[in-house]
């Protein structure tokens, strides 16, 4: 079973090079790395040079800074039977292609399959998530889903239309862009698994001027998400309770930083819970090389 591995990138290099010292430290020989630099420079010709002959690599350039974007291109060259969508700050810890993998040709109906961020520090990264393993629903979906730990056949990745370029980093909409693809590829019938044992490492940025600068940003893309699918109240208004709570609770305590942030997430969700045409244009046209 092999891997197409689509490394969307902007303005980051050094967190690259360690992105692919991790993947040749997964031992496999069937793994196709496909980078697509949105950068404007040429910061990262030296590092692909470096890696080239050591990694299969294909490099695209894209003047169009939307993530989303860039990982379609990138999909539309696949060619492995799997496909992946590491971030270029992540880092693939030993054995973890392997699992993917063996979960992969245990069940071939499997259409999705996620886990958590790890923080570097140990433990969990930022974000909520499901303790236990499981199908993914649209009740659920909210904590077992981010994009650089979600995998998909790169057959069923096409047919959804990979991912909604009106979501992510680059838009209004800058979050939820993985939750929107899982829940197309349930709404069409394909089974979506989280586990929690298949962690990727992610720089841990919760409650940090990071966090706090792109919070609302973030919020509006998760509300949007939650409003185009139409969850019952009992799904999203735990969204709404619990920034405001935390805004409240951070006042009270005179944690300024995280009442600022759970502000700002309150804020960004609402503002796309709210946004017109959160329900518009649902199914994607599948993707193609051609079309792209």
């Amino acid at each position: 079973m092999s891997f197409s591995l689509v490394v969307a990138t902007r303005g980051r290099d050094a967190e690259l090079a360690e992105l692919f010292d991790s993947l040749l430290a997964q031992g496999r020989a069937d793994v196709e790395v496909i980078v697509v630099d949105q950068n404007a420079d040429e910061r990262l010709a030296p590092i692909i040079a470096a890696y080239e002959g050591r990694l299969p690599l294909l490099w695209r350039r894209s003047t169009v800074a939307n993530a989303c974007h860039a990982r379609n291109l990138g999909l539309a060259l696949a060619r492995g039977d799997i496909v992946g969508f590491p971030d270029d700050d992540c880092l693939y810890p030993p054995g973890l292609l392997d699992r993917v993998a063996a979960a992969f040709a245990a069940d071939p109906a499997l259409g999705a399959l996620t886990g958590p961020a790890a923080s570097p520090e140990g433990g969990l990264g930022s974000g909520r998530w499901r303790a236990e393993a499981g199908p993914i629903t649209p009740a659920n979906v909210w904590t077992s889903v981010i994009e650089f730990n979600l995998f998909l056949p790169r057959e069923v990745a096409l047919a959804m239309g990979g991912f909604d370029e009106r979501l992510g980093p680059g838009t209004p909409y800058g979050s939820a862009e993985g939750n929107d693809l899982v829940l197309r590829a349930i709404r069409a019938g394909h089974a979506a698994r989280y586990e929690p044992g298949q962690q990727v490492v992610h720089p841990d940025k919760r409650l940090t001027p990071v966090a706090v600068e792109r919070a609302a940003l973030y919020g509006r893309g998760l509300g949007f998400v939650l409003r185009r699918h139409a969850v019952p109240a009992g799904v999203w208004l735990p969204f709404v309770i619990r920034p405001l709570g935390g805004a409240v609770l951070g006042l009270l305590r005179g944690r300024l930083l995280a009442a600022r942030y759970y502000w700002a997430t309150l804020r960004g969700r609402l503002a796309g819970f709210t946004a017109p045409g959160t329900d518009a244009g649902l199914p994607l046209a599948p993707l193609t090389e051609a079309a792209r």
